[in-house]
Parts: structure tokens; sequence; C-alpha cells
């Protein structure tokens, strides 16, 4: 059996990051991060800020049920690497260098 393991990384308002835990998961959907979510805040996560997500599905929702006063903003990373699946191979370095200064 597959599984994939989670990693939240948090930031507080002085810049320090923090390592707020890791789970272990078989598939990404909404119940699955409304359960990371709620372990967050019984652990003492009171408010989050600004997500940075993938945009994985159901994401955004479950964040949104959790903590409803949170920013949402996709990975920079992911807003380049999305486009480029519409891209040819021999043009994709062209196309994601024209990308970058763009984000």
């Amino acid at each position: 059996m597959n599984k994939a393991g989670y990693k939240v990384i948090g930031i507080d308002l002085d810049g320090s990051k923090d390592e707020l835990g890791m789970w272990i998961g078989e598939n990404l959907s909404s119940k699955f991060w409304v359960t990371v979510l709620n372990d967050l805040k019984n652990r003492g996560v009171q408010d989050i800020i600004i997500t940075c997500v993938d945009n994985l599905t159901d994401f955004s929702q479950a964040i949104a049920a959790c903590y409803p006063q949170t920013e949402i903003q996709k990975c920079i990373i992911h807003q380049i690497r999305n486009p480029t699946r519409f891209v040819s191979y021999k043009d994709l370095e062209k196309v994601t260098a024209d990308l970058e200064p763009i984000y």
C-alpha cells in the first residue's frame, strides 16, 4: 500500500519557522485535511493568516471550514508549473523562462 507523508510548517509573526506536525495519508481528500486542520486547532493553532497550497482537490474548502479568515494563496511553483502541461516538451524551457518574470 502506498502512503504519503505531509508536513505542516508554520511561520509566526516574528518570522520563526516551526514544524507543526506530520501526517500520513493514503489519499488526499477534504476529510483528511479537515482532520489535519482540526488537529492543529486542538493543539493550539488559533489562526492562520495565509496558507500556501498546491491547489489539491478540496484543500481550500477544508481550510475555509476550519479557519474561515485565512487568505489562501497558490504556491508559486505550481502557478508556473500548471500552465506548462499544455506546452510541448521542446518549447518547455523557453515558456518557463517567459513565465518566471510574470510570477
